[in-house]
């Protein structure tokens, strides 16, 4: 019985110790070994935080990328309520939002870059890469912070929305009278409302039925194209 009691009170602390063994993020995978391939992996918030899987992208521009954000088939619904965009939802194997207290937890400390990699249907491929990304607390909306714009192809989409609370059809946030997550499908750090829409209805390339509704980088391709695929990812900057 003593043993028993013993075990229940050490578990707290043989938690944080295994916590503490894990990395921190992307980064830091491939930082001790460059060989790692692209994949799911574990990952600790300052080391001490629970656990989470997250996609790591180790060969886009250097490698050592954690990916946020992944739409890859629209196998998944991300027309979704606050509290699971605070908290994440999907699989890091495919489809999956890691979630703002998530985002916020890697950005807090340690300065971030980001990188925004996205296809067409045609086969067609672009980038846009900042060089500092964070996020906020809840308290004041988890606040994007995006900066340093450089062009792969995709154009700027991203520093319109820099400085905006996030919106979800649940909790309106943004600066438009009506509801940006409402009217177009999504949840993101809108404006009045966006020009990038990455988290909207999944459809398949050009379609005008719907007026950008769709998952948009509208500098690349416009408010009425819908991408095939669209990951946001970020890194640790040394």
């Amino acid at each position: 019985m003593k043993l028993v009691l013993v075990l229940l009170l050490m578990a707290p602390v043989l938690i944080s110790c295994t916590a503490r063994l894990l990395p921190i993020d992307c980064s830091e995978i491939h930082s001790t070994d460059n060989r790692r391939p692209s994949g799911e992996y574990t990952i600790a918030h300052n080391g001490f935080r629970p656990p989470v899987q997250v996609h790591c992208d180790m060969e886009s521009v250097g490698g050592g990328w954690t990916v946020f954000q992944r739409r890859i088939d629209g196998s998944l619904n991300f027309y979704r309520p606050w509290d699971q965009y605070r908290s994440g939802f999907g699989s890091a194997a495919g489809e999956y939002w890691l979630g703002l207290e998530n985002i916020r937890r890697l950005t807090r400390q340690r300065w971030y870059e980001l990188l925004v990699i996205m296809e067409d249907f045609e086969g067609n491929k672009a980038f846009a890469r900042y060089s500092s990304f964070s996020v906020g607390a809840e308290q004041f909306g988890y606040t994007l912070r995006v900066s340093g714009f450089t062009d792969g192809g995709a154009g700027d989409a991203l520093s319109y929305h820099s400085g905006m609370k996030f919106s979800t059809f649940d909790k309106d946030q943004d600066t438009w009278p009506k509801n940006c997550a409402k009217s177009f499908n999504g949840a993101f750090w809108y404006k009045a409302c966006h020009f990038a829409n990455p988290n909207g209805a999944y459809r398949w390339g050009a379609d005008d039925t719907h007026y950008a509704v769709g998952v948009e980088w509208n500098q690349w391709k416009g408010n009425n194209y819908s991408l095939k695929a669209i990951s946001m990812m970020i890194r640790r900057v040394q």
